[in-house]
């Protein structure tokens, strides 16, 4: 099983932004999560620990990957996406309490958000696409 490690390193209302590395096959990229809101569906990131991730396609997010097995939670995906802010404190959001993928970390307009998202997801599901994968959220 290969590891994909997160560290959240920044939180606040316009999201919860991290690194992400999977060391075993050389690959690092930045992360966007919503803020921490009690495990909130829809308006919260997850609990930090340890999950197992899995393939998955849809018409809305191909090629990414599902979060299993969060508690009180469903359809965690690592996908495409910008933005992470709190909705109900006027920031934009491209997540319902997936994790973004991204090449760097910076604004948008005046948000803070993660920067080429879908070069990163593609880097990132070309380099882990045949192995198990465990994520480890710190």
């Amino acid at each position: 099983m290969v590891n994909v490690y997160i560290k959240r390193i920044e939180e606040g209302s316009q999201g919860t932004f991290g690194y992400l590395a999977v060391p075993q096959v050389g690959f690092s990229c930045f992360t966007a999560e919503l803020p921490w809101l009690d495990n909130a569906r829809n308006k919260s990131c997850i609990p930090k620990g340890t999950y197992i991730l899995e393939p998955f396609d849809s018409p809305d997010h191909p090629n990414v990957y599902k979060v299993k097995d969060v508690p009180g939670r469903g359809a965690i995906l690592i996908h495409v996406g910008n933005y992470a802010g709190d909705k109900a404190k006027g920031y934009k959001t491209d997540s319902d309490g997936c994790i973004l993928l991204g090449k760097s970390l910076g604004y948008l307009g005046r948000q803070r958000a993660v920067i080429s998202s879908r070069v990163a997801i593609r880097e990132f599901v070309r380099k882990v696409k045949k192995y198990p994968l465990k994520l480890i959220i710190e």
